[in-house]
C-alpha cells in the first residue's frame, strides 16, 4: 500500500444539491457560510499518514473530476445530496479508486449507501474515521464503521485553513455541542443521532476562538441552548472576548430572562428559531408540543428587545394545515416583524417518525432523493393537493420577500439592518426564483 515516502492522496467531497443545479447556484455570498464536515474529517487525519488533501465544497465551485485524481475519495451526504454523491461516487470506482461515504443520509439508510462505496461510515466518526483510514493503508480497510458516542474534549481544530474565505460570507463557523433533547417527528437528529445531546468544554470552545481570532462567528449547533445549565457557563465565557454571533436556539429562550441577558451580553445577534407552524394541531403532530404554550408575539419582541435578529423558519403541509395556512403564516411573519423568515415544505426524511407514517399509509410519493430538500412535495397531503401545497409555498415566499413587505419587516424590527437587509435581499433572488432551480418536470407530474 502506500510507504512513508508517498503521500497518500485524499479527495473530501461535499455533494451539490438542487439549489447548486446552475453554475454558482442560487444562494448568493451573504447566505453562504463555511460547513464544518470537511473541515472536521480533514482534522481527523492521523499524523503519521502522509497526505496530499484536497477539499471541494461543490456548492460554490464545478469540478472537472477527470483532473482530480486520489488515492482514496471521502463523500458527505444529506439526503437530497444523495443521488449526486451515488453519481461521483461511481465515476471514481469505474476508475478503479476506492470510495467511502458518511453523512446523516448513510446513517439514515446504511445498506443502500453500502451499495455505492467500498467502505461506509454510520454515525460520528471522530474514532472510526481514523481508524478507517490507518486500516486503508495498512490494505484492510472494512466494509463498515460504526462509531456511538465520541468525547468532543480535547478534538484537533477543523482545518478551515484549506477552504478560501473569499467563497464565504464566515469562515469563522463552530460548534459547541452535538445533538438535540427534543423529539421532533419530521427531524433526523433523534433518527441519526438519538440520546442525550454532546458537548464540548466550554474551555475548548473558547480556545478554539481564541485562536482562529475571530471576532464575528456562527455556532452551527442544531439548538445551542438544549441545556441551559450549558449555555448560560458558554455565554459567560464568551463575554470577554466581545464577539458578535449568531446560531440556532428553539423558543424557550425568550422564557429565561437570565438565558436571554446573557446570550446578548455574550454578543448574539442573530437567532434561527423553528417556529414551524402558527398551528397547535400542527404543532402537536409534529411532537413539538413545547412551543403549544409559548406566545410567539412576545418571543420575537423579547428577542428584538435584546438586540437579536430573528430568522424565523416555518413549515407547511402537515395534516392539520389548509390552503388558508400560508396566509395565516404570512400574516404572522409580517405582524411581528421576523427579519427573515424562511419556509419549507414538510419532508419525510427516511426512517424518521414521519416517514415511516407517511410509508405505513402509502402516501409517500416518490423516494427520489434529489427531491427530499424541503422545496418539493414528495408525498399526498391530507387536505390539499400536492400542487396546492407546492403554490402555496410559493406564494407565501414571494408575498414575504416583495419589496414592500421586506421594507415593511426591517423598518419594524429596526434589528442589525446592515445584515439583514443583504440577507432579505438574497432571500429575494431566491423566492422569485423557485422554477428556475427547481425540476419544473415534477411540478408538471404532480399537477396530472
Amino acid at each position: 500500500m502506500e510507504t512513508a515516502t508517498k503521500a497518500l492522496k485524499i479527495v473530501l467531497i461535499s455533494p451539490r444539491g438542487p439549489l447548486y443545479r446552475k453554475s454558482g447556484g442560487v444562494w448568493k455570498k451573504s447566505l453562504r457560510y463555511a460547513p464544518l464536515t470537511l473541515t472536521t474529517l480533514a482534522s481527523l487525519i492521523p499524523p503519521e499518514i502522509k497526505t496530499e488533501l484536497v477539499l471541494v465544497d461543490e456548492g460554490i465551485e464545478d469540478v472537472d473530476y477527470s483532473q482530480l485524481d486520489a488515492d482514496l475519495v471521502g463523500i458527505s451526504i444529506i439526503t437530497g445530496t444523495a443521488p449526486r454523491g451515488y453519481e461521483i461516487a461511481a465515476y471514481y470506482r469505474e476508475q478503479g479508486t476506492p470510495v467511502i461515504m458518511g453523512g446523516v443520509h448513510v446513517t439514515l439508510a446504511p445498506d443502500e449507501a453500502a451499495q455505492h462505496a467500498d467502505a461506509i461510515v454510520i454515525g460520528y466518526a471522530e474514532e472510526t474515521f481514523p481508524q478507517l483510514l490507518r486500516d486503508f493503508v495498512k490494505g484492510k480497510m472494512q466494509d463498515c464503521y460504526q462509531q456511538a458516542r465520541p468525547n468532543l474534549a480535547n478534538l484537533p481544530h477543523p482545518r478551515r485553513d484549506l477552504l478560501n474565505p473569499k467563497d464565504y460570507a464566515t469562515i469563522h463557523t463552530f460548534e459547541a455541542t452535538r445533538g438535540c433533547i427534543h423529539q421532533c417527528d419530521f427531524c433526523v437528529v433523534p433518527t441519526a443521532w438519538g440520546g442525550k445531546p454532546l458537548q464540548k468544554p466550554v474551555a475548548d470552545v473558547v480556545d478554539e476562538i481564541r485562536s482562529m481570532g475571530s471576532k464575528q462567528l456562527l455556532f452551527l449547533d442544531l439548538n445551542i441552548i438544549a441545556d441551559k445549565n450549558y449555555a448560560k457557563e458558554l455565554f459567560t465565557a464568551l463575554i470577554p472576548l466581545k464577539l458578535m454571533w449568531g446560531g440556532l436556539a428553539t423558543t424557550l429562550i425568550a422564557w429565561d430572562d437570565e438565558l436571554l441577558e446573557l446570550a446578548a451580553k455574550s454578543g448574539c445577534r442573530g437567532l434561527l428559531v423553528g417556529f414551524e407552524t402558527v398551528s397547535d394541531d400542527s404543532l402537536a403532530e409534529m411532537n413539538k408540543r413545547f412551543n403549544n404554550r409559548k406566545d410567539y408575539h412576545y418571543v420575537v419582541d423579547r428577542l428584538h428587545d435584546s438586540g437579536i435578529a430573528i430568522q424565523g423558519t416555518f413549515v407547511f403541509g402537515t395534516d392539520a394545515d389548509d390552503e388558508d395556512s400560508f396566509a395565516r403564516t404570512v400574516d404572522f411573519v409580517m405582524e411581528s416583524n421576523i427579519d427573515l423568515p424562511r419556509y419549507a415544505i414538510q419532508t419525510p426524511f427516511p426512517n424518521t417518525p414521519l416517514y415511516k407514517r407517511l410509508k405505513q399509509e402509502n402516501r409517500i410519493l416518490t423516494e427520489d432523493w434529489t427531491l427530499y430538500d424541503g422545496q418539493h412535495v414528495v408525498y399526498q397531503p391530507k387536505n390539499m393537493t400536492p400542487l396546492e401545497l407546492l403554490s402555496g409555498t410559493e406564494w407565501a415566499w414571494k408575498k414575504t420577500y416583495s419589496f414592500g413587505s421586506i421594507a415593511r419587516r426591517l423598518m419594524g424590527s429596526r434589528t442589525m439592518l446592515p445584515i439583514a437587509i443583504p440577507a432579505n435581499l438574497g432571500y429575494r433572488f431566491y423566492a422569485y426564483r423557485l422554477n428556475e432551480y427547481y425540476n419544473c418536470d415534477w411540478l408538471m407530474s404532480i399537477a396530472s
